[in-house]
């Protein structure tokens, strides 16, 4: 039976006869561990070259389970040491060659408590504005509208978060079916409404006095995160009378 990255049992028909599974399939098993985890995402790491799945005939990816362990490597490796790729790319080409490497360990504060790992999400890593333009294909001009409109921001350094990928890839194929980015300006300001009010919530727990309290806030941040966004997901299908699988 095949083995999720966290070594959980897959899903029944996770394998193919021939072992091999399709990006959906790889995409089913790793949401086990990584809920947040999407075909896009999945297809930058292949960009990045942290894995290398085989091609058929026709151009479909297949990827056997050391891809999807390999995989679950990296994501974790991002979520739970706030690495960036290069960094995770050296560290798995050095256990390859079988040498001994040590992930980074959390780091203390002068008062001797711990800081909290950073949660999977925005500050996970950062890529570059050539890396973003080589994810989603598309060129300068493309970008710079984008930006125009509010729905991609790049960092105070240039750079930008690893959910820009999903967002770009998003407004690509939105885009294939005439939605233009300046008709999107309405789903990034319902986004930031939606942002103030988790922000409102989570605001009190982030100026409290107890340490612990504030380390609380980020998880209490992810926790509201999610629920709004099934929510949103929710109304939408409700308001268009359809149920998405």
């Amino acid at each position: 039976m095949l083995q999720t990255p966290s070594g959980g049992a897959g899903h029944g028909a996770a394998a193919t006869d021939s072992g091999l599974m399709s990006i959906g399939t790889v995409l089913n098993v790793l949401r086990d561990e990584f809920p947040e985890v999407t075909i896009s995402k999945i297809r930058f790491l292949e960009s990045e070259g942290l894995i290398e799945p085989q091609r058929t005939p026709s151009g479909y990816r297949k990827f056997s389970a050391r891809d999807v362990e390999r995989l679950g490597q990296v994501l974790r490796m991002q979520r739970d040491h706030y690495l960036p790729l290069k960094v995770i790319r050296e560290h798995l080409a050095a256990r390859e060659r079988g040498d001994a490497v040590a992930l980074p360990v959390v780091g203390r504060r002068r008062d001797g408590e711990a800081v909290p790992q950073p949660s999977e999400g925005p500050t996970a890593a950062r890529i570059g504005r050539e890396e973003l333009l080589a994810a989603a294909g598309v060129d300068e001009p493309e970008l710079k509208e984008w930006e125009s409109y509010g729905l991609l921001t790049p960092l105070e350094d240039g750079s930008y978060d690893a959910e820009a990928v999903t967002v770009a890839s998003l407004i690509t194929e939105l885009g294939r079916f005439g939605i233009e980015p300046r008709h999107l300006r309405v789903m990034k300001a319902a986004a930031d409404r939606e942002a103030g009010l988790v922000d409102q919530v989570v605001a009190p727990l982030r100026r409290h006095r107890n340490p612990q309290t504030r380390a609380h806030a980020e998880d209490r941040t992810k926790e509201l995160a999610g629920l709004t966004v099934k929510l949103h997901a929710a109304l939408v299908q409700t308001a268009l009378g359809v149920r998405l699988p």
